[in-house]
């Protein structure tokens, strides 16, 4: 059973503060009285984020590609043990481009950003957070990890890797007082989608949810949700569900839309 999280006054890991959805979810947090370790690359941006929120949390910019940098996270955490209460890996990177279009390093940095770091994270953090009587870790997924969608075939691979690294891992840590949780949402307003997504969410008649609609759904998952998963939107819920149990019917589907797909991908938009 998932076991509610009382989060006032508590400690909390988020990585990606300053994009879109990581200002939102910092707000909502911070709204709640829990006490952030705010992540990101750019340190005058988790400043600006720190004085919006108050001015009590506490910043560290950094590459969460570098080791020393993770480690450092880890080290700094351990003043906090006994009191983080929640791990939200948020941080992640996407790209709309046909797999012919993309080069090595490319691919490298959204495995990395999307689940090799979280899985670093997670395995570094684990003796913090077990030091809760009662903790989580959070994943940011997508409704594609388990919707693969043409022009998105690496982000979905990496959101389909970090589900799977998140029911594992929930299932191996059962016995602890730390539970591992996957929540997807579906396509958001934020600045990760380009003018082509933008453009080809509209042509498809997808919904973007705003990054604080999604924020409120991720606080009342956090805090009173039984579920070990929660994907958001309609149909993309589904399409999702759908797809797990008949792949086929949506390959069918998914084909009869990729002209409109190849379309926005080769830049043609009208």
């Amino acid at each position: 059973m998932i076991m509610p999280l009382d989060i006032d006054k508590q400690v909390a890991v988020l990585t990606g503060a300053t994009g879109g959805l990581g200002r939102a979810i910092a707000s909502v947090l911070s709204a709640e009285g829990m006490i952030l370790i705010l992540v990101g690359r750019d340190s005058k941006k988790l400043a600006a984020l720190n004085k919006m929120l108050g001015g009590q949390h506490h910043c560290l910019a950094m590459d969460l590609n570098d080791v020393e940098s993770r480690d450092y996270l880890v080290n700094f955490c351990q003043q906090f043990t006994g009191d983080i209460q929640l791990l939200i890996n948020n941080a992640g990177l996407s790209s709309f481009k046909p797999l012919s279009a993309m080069h090595a390093q490319e691919v490298l940095n959204i495995l990395n950003a999307n689940l090799l770091i979280p899985i670093e994270l997670s395995r570094l953090m684990l003796p913090t957070l077990k030091a809760h009587s009662k903790a989580q870790i959070i994943n940011i997924g997508s409704a594609f990890g388990r919707l693969g969608f043409p022009g998105f075939s690496i982000y979905s691979a990496s959101k389909f890797g970090l589900r799977g690294f998140s029911e594992a891992l929930r299932r191996e840590l059962s016995d602890s007082s730390v539970q591992v949780r996957y929540f997807a949402p579906r396509a958001i307003a934020t600045e990760m989608n380009d003018a082509k997504v933008i453009g080809l969410n509209k042509a498809l008649g997808n919904q973007a949810d705003r990054p604080e609609t999604v924020a409120d759904s991720l606080l009342d998952f956090i805090k009173n949700s039984q579920a070990a998963e929660r994907f958001l939107g309609w149909p993309e819920r589904f399409l999702g569900g759908l797809n797990s149990l008949f792949s086929r019917i949506v390959d069918i589907g998914l084909k009869a839309k990729l002209p409109v797909i190849n379309r926005f991908l080769s830049g043609e938009q009208s």
